[in-house]
């Protein structure tokens, strides 16, 4: 299924990256001009629960947000920062609160602070909704390198600076 948000959104990050040699992360500009928005699941607490899912065509168990929704990470981000801002996270809200709370995973969940205020992280990827999901459909699996997060999520650890996170080569990377 073509989700046309996500695709003109995706060309028209291409086209201002390779018009201006930009990233997607910078495409928005300053962090100061790319403040969360309204439908971002902020909260003054979000529950981060596991919910049963069809993702790809096969039952998992995946984590949720108090509303049901799927929550997902973004390959490229850091344990330190999230590369998620401005049209994209428009497309790929940030799941924000300064106190959130887990039921049902085990995982490490806490809050990094940053260009998205008080993002969510669970084992330290920072978390996402995805604007063409509803409660209990994932329709952003592998979109624009988001993935959907699970409770057995490998931990991301923070790299030396100037060393990009490994990305697991085999088995499941959380999905």
């Amino acid at each position: 299924m073509r989700h046309p948000r996500v695709i003109i959104a995706g060309i028209g990050l291409a086209a201002v990256a390779a018009a201006g040699g930009i990233t997607a992360a910078s495409a928005a500009g300053s962090p100061a001009s790319s403040t969360p928005s309204a439908t971002a699941s902020a909260t003054v607490t979000a529950t981060v629960r596991t919910a049963p899912a069809n993702v790809a065509g096969t039952t998992e168990t995946i984590l949720v947000n108090a509303h049901g929704l799927p929550l997902y990470f973004y390959r490229p981000d850091t344990a330190t920062k999230s590369l998620v801002t401005g049209s994209l996270a428009s497309l790929w809200p940030p799941l924000t609160s300064p106190a959130p709370t887990a039921t049902g995973a085990n995982g490490k969940l806490t809050v990094l602070n940053d260009v998205n205020g008080h993002q969510v992280t669970y084992n330290g990827h920072p978390l996402y909704t995805f604007a063409d999901d509803h409660a209990g459909q994932v329709t952003g699996q592998g979109i624009q390198n988001f993935f959907v997060a699970t409770p057995s999520l490998t931990p991301l650890t923070t790299s030396p600076a100037g060393t990009p996170p490994t990305t697991p080569t085999t088995g499941n990377p959380g999905y």
